[in-house]
């Protein structure tokens, strides 16, 4: 009996020990856990664990829990992924105003994004100061190539979600939940946000776009749903403007307030530049209650009267971006070296173990070093020469990624279609 009762302790330990063991570090997978469970206790220390240049994409991985803390990203290629929209939350009490007197290195926001390629996915982000109005950024943001997937961004303040990169920025939301009051959603340069809900606090405008800087500048949303106390407006804007919202749905408590541009009769020294005009399009947009006579299908009036197909998230990005692609970098010249192979990709590669590829021909080609760029050098284990290249390479070992901000895993393309340089 009492053999039996040690051989159920033992296991029972074994068992407890195997729970509290960490996750194994990995440069590109990282986990948050405040259970110690994870690498990491708090999202600060991962993203200081990072190094001060990142080149390829890492995952930080945020097992569920309230994170009470505010953070800084500066390194480019970092995905920041909950384990569930509901249950993983960040939070921190912050209003802008308090943080202009007292600057400190993080930021004004929750989220403080000052890289590329960063993407956001099942999480809730929460500025939790309690005041209706004043500016309290959940996320603010001077990085292109931003991208947010299931995530609920909350603030009772202004200015909720601030992606601020006016000359380059492209963003990129989908399937998420916004709320605050004045300008909640307010992106400048080029935004494309589709199957999410906004939520107003105040009879104000819920959207704002600043388009000034290039004429194609634009903010499309695509099936979205808007909601708000009595009276709440659609949007405004101080600089150029450009909207395009396409089958969305408005609550009855929307405004008969048409977008409008904010002017400042008693000092037009303050009005910021208006040279091309009201430039508001809309298509099979309808309100609970009955529709206003300017949210009326009018996009054959935009440039180049798009239709509806037409308007994708790369068309948004004037094809610069396309984060719903699901092709991977592909070759686009490969050098034949003594004893190795340069392939060279149309963007950098993050690379996962340790890869090895074969030719038609047979020829075994192991991965040596590049990763973080798009030249990737391979050795071989037999001279070969360009006809052993032509045609799909196989991956038999390894992965080799696109490193960019996209909503799909992308595996580089090995078909060789690359011009040569022996």
């Amino acid at each position: 009996m009492t053999k039996r009762r040690n051989h159920f302790l033992l296991l029972f330990i074994l068992i407890l020990a195997a729970s509290r063991i960490s996750y194994a570090m990995d440069g590109h997978y990282i986990v948050v856990a405040k259970d110690g469970s994870g690498n990491f206790k708090t999202l600060t220390e991962a993203i200081n664990s990072l190094p001060m240049f990142n080149y390829e994409r890492v995952v930080i991985f945020i097992k569920n829990g309230v994170y009470n803390e505010k953070i800084r990203i500066t390194q480019d290629y970092v995905t920041l992924r909950g384990e569930s929209k509901d249950s993983t939350i960040i939070e921190y009490s912050q209003l802008r105003t308090d943080w202009i007197v007292d600057k400190d290195p993080i930021g004004p926001a929750v989220i403080n994004i000052h890289a590329d390629d960063i993407v956001l996915e099942n999480l809730t982000i929460r500025n939790t100061q309690p005041l209706i109005g004043p500016h309290a950024f959940a996320i603010y943001g001077t990085g292109t190539r931003t991208i947010l997937l299931n995530c609920k961004v909350l603030s009772k303040g202004g200015d909720t979600i601030s992606l601020w990169n006016y000359k380059s920025g492209m963003y990129y939301h989908a399937n998420c939940t916004f709320e605050g009051s004045v300008d909640f959603v307010c992106p400048r340069g080029w935004c494309f946000i589709k199957n999410s809900k906004f939520y107003e606090h105040q009879k104000i405008a819920s959207l704002w776009h600043a388009g000034g800087y290039n004429i194609n500048q634009k903010f499309v949303l695509e099936n979205c749903s808007f909601d708000g106390v009595k009276g709440f407006q659609l949007g405004r804007h101080h600089y150029d403007a450009q909207f395009y919202l396409l089958n969305c749905r408005f609550s009855s408590n929307l405004a008969d307030t048409p977008i409008y541009r904010v002017v400042y009769k008693a000092d037009p020294s303050k009005n910021r530049p208006d040279n091309w005009g009201e430039r508001d399009y809309y298509y099979n947009c309808h309100r609970t209650g009955g529709d206003y006579k300017w949210f009326k299908n009018n996009l054959k009036t935009a440039a180049g009267n798009p239709k509806v197909n037409e308007i994708t998230p790369s068309w948004t990005f004037d094809g610069k971006w396309d984060p719903e692609s699901t092709s991977g970098p592909n070759i686009t010249k490969y050098e034949i070296h003594n004893g190795y192979l340069l392939l060279f990709f149309t963007e950098p590669i993050t690379v996962i173990g340790s890869p090895v590829i074969n030719s038609k021909t047979g020829v075994v080609f192991s991965y040596v070093n590049g990763a973080g760029s798009d030249t990737i050098r391979f050795n071989a284990d037999r001279k070969f020469s360009s006809k052993d290249l032509s045609g799909l390479l196989i991956i038999n070992s390894g992965k080799l990624l696109g490193t960019r901000a996209s909503v799909n895993n992308r595996p580089a393309n090995l078909l060789n279609k690359g011009t040569s340089k022996n």
